[in-house]
C-alpha cells in the first residue's frame, strides 16, 4: 500500500480546526508535516478558543508522522517567504504537498452574522479574505517555485459549498468562489510541470469555532443544520481524504477539479474518527434526513445516491445563472 513516508507536506493554519485534522491525517500516512499558525506554545488570548502548534505536533507524532511547527503570521508576506526558505534549506528543495487552509475570518463572520453587507464595515472583506484567499495565493507562489523545479507536487486549497450557495455573507461567498477559481486556474499553469492543484470541499465540520458558533445562533434560523449536528464531520475526515488523494499515483487526473471530502471517502473506503462515514451534502442520505428528521437516527435506510449537479443548480445551489 502506498504511503507518504517519504513526502514533505505543509499545512497552513494548523493549530486547531480543519488544519489540525489535516496535519494528523497526513501524519497517519507517515508524512513529515510542517504546520503553521500564530500560536506556538500558548493560545491567542483574544480568540477565546484553545489550540497551539505544539499541541498539534504531539497529535501528529502520536499518529505516526513527523511534525515541524513554525510560528507564522500569514498576513505578513515576509514571514511566509522565510517559511519557504526554511523548508527549502531543511528538505533540500523538496516539498510534495501544500494544503492551503489558514483562515482567520470566523470571528468576523460571527460578529456580522445576518447583517446585510452594506451595514457592515468595509474591512469585513479583508477580515474574511486576507488571511484566507490572499494567503493561499501567496503560499502557492512559493510552493509552485519548488514543485515546478522538481516536476512534481500537489497543492490542495480548502474551500467550501459556500462557493456555490449563500451561507454566511457576500464577502464569504466571493472568497470561497475565488478559491475554487484560483485552484482551477493554477492547475492550468502547473499542469505542464506535473504539479496538481485541487480544490477541497469538506462538509459540515465540527471544529472548535463552528461548534461555538452553532451554540450561539438561534436553532430556528438555520433549519436544524447546526442544531441537530446530523452528519457532522471531524477535521480528521478531511485529513484522511487529502492523504488518500496525495497517495494516488493518478492524482494528475484530478487537477483543476474540486473534490468533496465525503465522496473521496467513498472512493477510497475511508472512515471518520468515530468509524462512521458521513454522507456528501449532495447525497440523498444527507438531504432527506434534513427534510425528514426522524430519518437521522437511521440514515442507512436512505440510499447514498448523489444528486447530479444540474439538479442542485436548479433547486438548491444559488450560483450565478446564465
Amino acid at each position: 500500500m502506498a504511503t507518504l513516508v517519504d513526502k514533505i507536506a505543509l499545512v497552513t493554519g494548523a493549530s486547531r480546526g480543519i488544519g489540525k485534522g489535516i496535519a494528523i491525517g497526513l501524519g497517519e500516512a507517515g508524512a513529515t508535516v510542517y504546520i503553521t499558525g500564530r500560536s506556538l506554545n500558548s493560545s491567542n488570548p483574544g480568540e477565546g478558543i484553545s489550540g497551539t502548534l505544539m499541541e498539534t505536533k504531539l497529535e501528529v507524532e502520536k499518529a505516526g508522522g513527523k511534525c515541524i511547527p513554525v510560528q507564522v503570521d500569514h498576513s505578513n508576506d515576509e514571514e511566509i517567504k522565510l517559511l519557504f526558505e526554511r523548508i527549502k534549506e531543511e528538505q533540500n528543495g523538496k516539498l510534495d504537498i501544500l494544503v492551503n487552509n489558514v483562515y482567520s475570518g470566523v470571528k468576523a463572520l460571527r460578529d456580522a452574522y445576518q447583517k446585510p453587507f452594506w451595514t457592515c464595515d468595509a474591512n469585513l472583506w479583508d477580515a474574511i479574505n486576507n488571511v484566507g484567499l490572499r494567503s493561499h495565493y501567496i503560499t502557492s507562489i512559493f510552493a509552485a517555485k519548488m514543485m515546478t523545479e522538481a516536476k512534481k507536487g500537489v497543492i490542495f486549497t480548502i474551500s467550501s459549498w459556500g462557493s456555490m450557495s449563500y451561507i454566511f455573507s457576500a464577502a464569504y461567498g466571493a472568497g470561497k468562489t475565488a478559491k475554487d477559481r484560483l485552484a482551477a486556474d493554477m492547475a492550468v499553469e502547473l499542469k505542464p510541470y506535473n504539479v496538481a492543484s485541487i480544490s477541497i470541499w469538506p462538509g459540515i465540520v465540527g471544529t472548535e469555532n463552528i461548534t461555538r458558533f452553532a451554540a450561539e445562533v438561534d436553532e430556528g434560523e438555520n433549519n436544524g443544520m447546526f442544531a441537530s449536528r446530523y452528519n457532522w464531520e471531524t477535521p480528521l475526515f478531511t485529513g484522511r481524504a487529502i492523504a488518500a488523494l496525495a497517495m494516488d499515483s493518478k492524482i494528475m487526473n484530478y487537477t483543476g477539479k474540486l473534490k468533496i471530502v465525503a465522496e473521496i471517502a467513498d472512493k477510497y473506503n475511508l472512515v471518520d474518527k468515530d468509524g462512521n462515514r458521513p454522507a456528501s451534502l449532495r447525497s440523498l442520505r444527507f438531504i432527506l434526513p434534513m427534510i425528514l428528521p426522524f430519518l437521522q437516527k437511521n440514515p442507512w435506510l436512505v440510499p447514498n445516491i448523489k444528486c447530479p449537479w444540474f439538479l442542485l443548480l436548479w433547486f438548491a445551489l444559488k450560483s450565478p445563472q446564465i
